[in-house]
């Protein structure tokens, strides 16, 4: 009996040990994979933060995996020794979907890092600037994500409502921008009775309408103003325009597109004229200001870039085939529209550096495979320097003479200028935060 019992006792340790071995072995093969996609994202530039981000807290961690577990973007966090680390930092959207699952609260959402700053406008928590009657909602604040974005648009209006007096003649509200923070604003807005004119630059959408067509958005259960709940998490950009336009033709409102703002200016009786591109004026009480972060797209700047052939975002990708097409940049936006472009169409990819930085590490994936099927072509260390009705030009490093392509069409993905200006012109202070604690509201 003595001996069976030893027996026992003796094989439960030996398959304690071997649970605990194997559970060792298995945490320092995660450590060493994650440390190499570390290693992998110094490189390449994409572990370095450029807008906001995850701050982990290494003596909170408690080693759950929860913030792994919950983020919806792959490899932005890892496990390192049983602690959390960031990744790719840069290719966080500020879902906050890792703060709000840590259960020690271990992760704060920061802007900027110690070393490195990003400009934002002012804004108080009730997303008001220190120009009293401005409001700013959506990415132009620092906080990305379609969700984030629609939640300050209507807590936006709501501290609007708070404030309106009685002016006759005079309209209550004017919103900057129909993306998801100004549609929401708008749907909000009518719910409460005000007077309202948005007002968009481009097409309903704003930033979304610019995705291609086929580009899967992200998104988390939200609640839209006189709509309901949708529970979206892998919906296109096509299902959510529908919803966007479903819930204001519903509503009877009417989106004002294709008018830009030009300038916004605070009259003596603490009003606003609105004043736009094409000359018209608007006197309103108060104004929310809800064009994102990139605001025009960036111009080369070269010959023959006013051409009709040249564009800065593809919206339907789908309707070309058989065109010699040019994607100029290194970007996400720039890599996924050759992506879509490459298997009915010959697509050059001219990117002015030597290797991709700060993209998608799906995205960086998927080029190499189609540079490896030579389904397109890259030129990397390569700058585009003239265009003409039927042709470009290309001047590639250490390559004395430019290179002459046959093209039909040409897409540049240069970023956007930051409406600094713009913003600076109505008053609205600037500055540049780092290292910077993100505060949920």
């Amino acid at each position: 009996m003595l001996i069976e019992e030893i027996l026992i006792y003796g094989f439960t340790a030996l398959f304690c040990m071997l649970v605990v071995w194997m559970y060792i072995r298995r945490g320092r093969r995660v450590s060493e994979a994650t440390m190499h996609k570390v290693e992998e994202a110094r490189a390449s530039g994409r572990h370095e933060p450029i807008s906001l981000h995850p701050f982990i807290d290494p003596d909170r961690c408690m080693g759950s995996g929860a913030c792994v577990d919950a983020c919806p973007e792959k490899d932005i966090i890892g496990m390192v020794d049983g602690r959390a680390t960031v990744i790719n930092a840069s290719s966080c959207i500020g879902h906050g979907a890792c703060f709000h699952a840590c259960p020690v609260e271990a992760i704060t959402l920061r802007i900027g890092t110690a070393t490195r700053g990003v400009e934002l406008p002012h804004v108080n928590p009730d997303y008001e600037t220190n120009v009293k009657g401005i409001y700013i909602a959506g990415e132009l604040g620092g906080m990305g994500l379609i969700r984030n974005s629609v939640e300050q648009g209507i807590q936006a209006v709501r501290s609007v409502a708070a404030s309106l007096e009685a002016k006759p003649g005079v309209t209550d509200l004017v919103i900057v921008g129909a993306g998801p923070a100004g549609i929401a604003a708008t749907l909000q807005a009518k719910k409460m009775g005000l007077g309202t004119i948005t007002l968009e630059q481009d097409s309903l959408g704003g930033t979304v309408f610019s995705f291609p067509r086929s580009k899967v958005v992200m998104t988390h259960p939200m609640e839209l103003p006189l709509y309901g709940k949708l529970k979206l998490y892998d919906t296109s950009k096509q299902q959510l325009l529908d919803i966007w336009q479903d819930a204001l033709q519903k509503n009877n409102i009417q989106i004002r597109e294709h008018q830009k703002v030009e300038s916004i200016r605070k009259n003596d009786d603490h009003t606003f004229e609105v004043v736009t591109a094409m000359g018209e004026s608007i006197n309103c009480q108060h104004v929310i200001i809800a064009i994102g972060r990139r605001g025009s797209p960036r111009k080369l700047g070269i010959p023959g870039e006013s051409l009709e052939k040249v564009a800065y975002r593809l919206i339907e990708p789908e309707k070309l085939s058989g065109m010699d097409i040019a994607v100029v940049g290194g970007g996400d936006s720039a890599v996924e529209a050759a992506l879509l472009l490459m298997d009915a169409n010959r697509v050059t990819l001219s990117y002015r550096k030597d290797a991709f930085a700060r993209i998608k590490p799906g995205n960086e994936r998927r080029i190499r495979e189609a540079m490896d099927a030579k389904k397109l072509e890259v030129l990397f260390n390569s700058e585009l320097t003239e265009i003409t009705t039927d042709t470009i030009l290309l001047q590639i490093k250490g390559v004395p003479e430019s290179r002459s392509m046959r093209n039909h069409l040409v897409y540049i993905f240069a970023g956007g200028e930051l409406p600094n200006a713009f913003l600076s012109a109505a008053g609205i202070e600037i500055t540049k935060r780092f290292d910077q604690i993100v505060k949920k509201h």
